[in-house]
C-alpha cells in the first residue's frame, strides 16, 4: 500500500513534524532541509487525516511569493486543503481589520499608507520641517509599531528626543482623523483589537483551530505578540524557522522570538530538520563549524547522505582589483556563468566586479539593486562631474542644481534655463555667474558657480581626490549620511567606492573626460547584455536568502568589512554577522570559495586589512589555501602600503605597494602629493625619508 502524497518521500524527522499532534510545535529547519514541503504536508495531513476544515487553518509567511507557492503546493497535495488561509502577516492583519474595522475606529475601506505617504502626512503635522527630518520621524514611528508600542508607551529606546511621543501622538491623531492606517498598523491594530475586545478574540480563536508561522526567526515583537493573542487553549500552534538564519535585526526581527518559543508556549516539542538536500558534505561541515561559535542558538548540525564534495578555496589576494580578477579567472575557466554567484557584504563592492567582468566580456546580473553607476547617489556625483566637464549639459545641471536642496525651485530653474539658452549660448555656469535671480535662488546659483570654479585649476593627486572633495563641498556626503541614518542604508559607501573608481585617472580635464566616457561605455555594454541568461550573479549576502547556486564565491572577508566594524564589542551584532556568513555558505550546492584582501582602497587611499576572524573558524581539513594571510606588520616591515612619508626631494607621499625587483633589496612604490610616483629603495634612501605614520590612523 503506497503512502499518502503528504507523507511520500519524507525522511523520518520530516514525518515526525508533519504528524505531530496538538501540543505546540517548533520545527528547527536547517538550510536546504525541505521546510516548505513539511509545512504544506502538515496542512494537507490536518485536512485529510485529522478532520480540520481547511478554512480553520491559518498559515502566515513573509512574502506574497512564498504564500502563493505554499497555496499551490498544499492544493497539489490534497484538493480539499485549498481553502486554508495562507497569507503574509500584513495581509492577514488587513483582512482582520477590514472585517472588524468599526471596533477599532476605522472604515472598512481604509487606505494603507506606505513610507512615502507617512512622510507626506508628517509634513502636514510638522509644517516647515525638512523632508529628511520627516523621514527620520517616520522611521522611528515605524520601529515603535514593530515593537507593538503606541505614543503613550515608553519610547526612550527609539529616540532620546523628548518630543518624539508628542510627534508620534500628533501623527496618530491625523492618521485616525482621516480614517487610514499605515503598514505598521496592520500588525499593531489587530493586536490592540484582540486585546481590547475579548468577544472578537474569542471568535477569531474559534475560527482558526490551527495557526502555522513560516520563517519564524524573522518575526518582530509585534508579530510575536499578535501570535500570542491568536492562540487559544485549543489552538494547534506550530512555527517553522532557523535561528541560525536570523539576519534581519536591522528591520526589527527579533531572534529571541524563536529562541524562547518553548518558554512562551508550554509543552512545546522541538523537531530538528538537519538532513540537507542541497549542499555537499564539505560545505555543510564548514557551515556547521562556523555557526557553532554562536552562543545564542538552539543548536543543530547539518548533514547529508550525498557526496563529500571538493574542498573550499580560501584565496588571499593583494587588493580589490586582484580579487575581481581572481573571480573572473575562476568563472571564465569553464564558462559556467549562470550557476555562479559572487557574494559581498555591501552593495559598493559590486563596482570592481562590474568593471573587470565587462573588460573580460563576462556577462553578469546585479540582484537586489541596480548597476553601480545607475545608483541614485552615484548618478548625482556623475551629474556634477558632467557639469564640470561641460557647463552646457542641461540634464546634468537640472539634476544637481537643487540637490541637496538649496532653494532653487522649479520656477527659478526655468528662468535660469531661459537666461542660459537666450543670453549665454546654453552655458549654465555662465548664467549662474551672472547671478540673475533673487533671494535664496541667487545664493544657490552663486554657490554652484563658486563650486565649479573651485575645480577649474585645482591640483589633486588624482581624480579620486577631486571627487572626494566635490562630494564633501557639494553637500552630497552630508545629505546621504542623513539618508543612511534615517533609512538604514549604506549609500555613502557607494560614494566612497566612486572615489576609488575615479582614483585610477589623473586630475585633469582629460582624465575627467576619460572617466566619464568609461562610465557611459560601461552602461552601453550592460544594456546589450541584459538578454543573456547565462550570467554570473552579483549579490549581497542578505539578498541571497532563499536562493542557491552550484558555485558560490564569498568575497571581502576582512575585519571591518565582514564582520562589519561599527561596534566590535556588540556580541549580538557579531553573532548576527556570523549567521549571515552561515546563510552565505549554505547557498552553495557544489563548490565554495572565499577571498580576502591584504588592502582595500578607502576614499582614494589604500588601507591595510587583516583577514576576517570568520576565516579562522573554518575547519582546516575542509579548505585549501591560495596565497598567504597578512598579520599585523612588525617593526621589520616599516614601509608597508598605506604608510605616509616625507622625502627631501619629492615631498609628502603614501606607500602604494612593495615591489618584487628580483634582488635582495626591497623596493616600494610611492605616490606623492605633487602627482609624481617614484620607486624607492628604503635601504639606501632612509637618510632622505621620514615616516609620518599610517594613513589607516587618519580614518575613524
Amino acid at each position: 500500500m503506497s503512502e499518502a502524497p503528504w507523507l511520500s518521500g519524507l525522511n523520518e524527522k520530516q514525518k515526525e513534524a508533519v504528524i505531530h499532534g496538538a501540543d505546540p510545535l517548533l520545527i528547527l529547519a536547517g538550510a536546504g532541509s525541505g521546510k516548505t514541503r513539511v509545512v504544506t504536508s502538515r496542512i494537507a495531513w490536518m485536512v485529510a487525516e485529522k478532520g480540520f476544515d481547511a478554512p480553520s487553518i491559518l498559515a502566515v509567511t513573509f512574502t506574497n511569493r512564498a504564500a502563493a507557492e505554499m497555496r499551490e503546493r498544499v492544493t497539489a497535495l490534497h484538493p480539499r486543503a485549498e481553502g486554508a488561509m495562507i497569507r503574509t502577516f500584513h495581509s492577514f492583519g488587513a483582512w482582520l481589520l477590514r472585517r472588524n474595522a468599526s471596533a477599532i475606529g476605522l472604515s472598512p475601506n481604509f487606505s494603507i499608507y506606505d513610507d512615502d505617504d507617512q512622510v507626506s502626512l508628517l509634513a502636514q503635522v510638522l509644517e516647515g520641517v525638512p523632508r529628511k527630518e520627516l523621514r527620520l520621524w517616520a522611521h522611528r514611528i515605524s520601529r515603535a509599531k514593530d515593537e507593538g508600542l503606541g505614543p503613550e508607551d515608553d519610547l526612550s529606546s527609539f529616540s532620546h528626543d523628548p518630543s518624539f511621543p508628542e510627534v508620534y501622538q500628533a501623527y496618530e491623531k491625523r492618521l485616525r482623523d482621516i480614517g487610514n492606517a499605515d503598514f505598521g498598523d496592520l500588525i499593531r491594530l489587530p493586536l490592540l483589537l484582540l486585546r481590547q475586545r475579548p468577544e472578537i478574540k474569542k471568535r477569531i480563536q474559534q475560527r482558526f483551530k490551527a495557526v502555522l508561522v513560516d520563517e519564524y526567526q524573522d518575526t518582530n515583537v509585534a508579530q510575536y505578540l499578535l501570535l500570542k493573542e491568536l492562540v487559544g487553549p485549543e489552538t494547534w500552534v506550530g512555527v517553522v524557522g532557523d535561528d541560525d538564519q536570523s539576519i534581519y535585526r536591522f528591520r526589527g526581527a527579533e531572534v529571541e522570538n524563536i529562541l524562547t518559543f518553548p518558554d512562551s508556549f508550554k509543552g512545546t516539542q522541538v523537531v530538528k530538520l538537519e538532513q540537507n538536500y542541497r549542499s555537499t558534505g564539505c560545505i555543510l561541515d564548514i557551515a556547521s563549524a562556523v555557526v557553532s561559535h554562536n552562543t545564542g542558538r538552539l543548536g543543530k548540525t547539518l548533514w547529508t547522505d550525498g557526496a563529500a564534495g571538493e574542498k573550499a578555496v580560501v584565496a588571499y589576494l593583494d587588493n580589490h582589483d586582484d580579487e575581481a580578477q581572481w573571480c573572473a579567472n575562476l568563472v571564465d575557466a569553464d564558462g559556467d556563468f549562470g550557476n555562479t554567484a559572487i557574494l559581498y557584504r555591501t552593495n559598493a563592492q559590486s563596482r570592481a566586479f562590474e568593471t573587470h567582468f565587462r573588460k573580460r566580456d563576462i556577462p553578469y546580473r546585479i540582484v537586489g539593486t541596480v548597476s553601480f553607476y545607475q545608483r541614485e547617489e552615484v548618478k548625482d556625483v556623475l551629474a556634477y562631474l558632467c557639469f564640470l566637464s561641460n557647463p552646457k549639459d542641461e540634464i546634468a545641471f537640472r539634476r544637481i542644481a537643487n540637490k541637496p536642496a538649496r532653494g532653487l525651485g522649479k520656477t527659478s530653474l526655468e528662468r535660469l534655463s531661459v537666461f542660459a539658452l537666450r543670453d549665454f549660448q546654453g552655458d549654465f555656469l555662465a548664467s549662474c555667474r551672472e547671478n540673475l535671480l533673487k533671494g535664496r535662488a541667487a545664493k544657490a546659483t552663486t554657490f554652484l558657480a563658486e563650486l565649479s570654479d573651485r575645480y577649474q585649476n585645482a591640483e589633486f593627486e588624482h581624480l579620486g581626490f577631486l571627487v572626494q572633495d566635490l562630494v564633501e563641498e557639494s553637500g552630497l556626503l552630508s545629505h546621504y549620511r542623513e539618508v543612511d541614518r534615517v533609512e538604514n542604508t549604506k549609500r555613502t559607501e557607494n560614494l566612497e567606492e566612486l572615489v576609488t573608481a575615479a582614483s585610477e585617472y589623473p586630475s585633469s580635464p582629460q582624465g575627467l573626460a576619460a572617466f566619464l566616457e568609461l562610465v557611459e561605455l560601461d552602461q552601453a555594454v550592460l544594456e546589450e547584455e541584459e538578454e543573456d541568461e547565462n550570467r554570473v550573479t552579483l549579490i549581497t549576502m542578505h539578498n541571497t536568502k532563499g536562493l542557491e547556486f552550484d558555485r558560490v564565491i564569498i568575497t571581502g572577508l576582512e575585519d571591518g568589512l565582514f564582520p562589519r566594524g561599527e561596534d566590535a564589542s556588540d556580541e549580538e551584532e557579531l553573532e548576527e554577522e556570523r549567521r549571515l556568513f552561515y546563510v552565505a555558505i549554505t547557498r552553495a550546492r557544489k563548490t565554495l570559495a572565499f577571498t580576502s584582501c591584504r588592502r582595500r582602497m578607502i576614499w582614494g587611499r589604500y588601507r591595510d586589512s587583516l583577514p576576517s576572524l570568520f576565516l579562522k573558524e573554518l575547519p582546516e581539513d575542509s579548505v585549501r589555501v591560495e596565497g598567504a594571510p597578512t598579520s599585523r606588520f612588525s617593526s621589520n616591515d616599516p614601509w608597508r602600503p598605506g604608510v605616509r612619508l616625507y622625502h627631501e626631494e619629492y615631498g609628502v607621499g603614501v606607500v602604494q605597494k612593495r615591489l618584487s625587483n628580483g634582488g635582495s633589496h626591497p623596493a616600494i612604490l610611492v605616490q606623492f602629493e605633487s602627482g609624481r610616483s617614484a620607486t624607492l629603495l628604503p635601504e639606501f634612501s632612509s637618510h632622505q625619508m621620514e615616516m609620518l605614520g599610517s594613513v589607516e590612523n587618519d580614518w575613524s
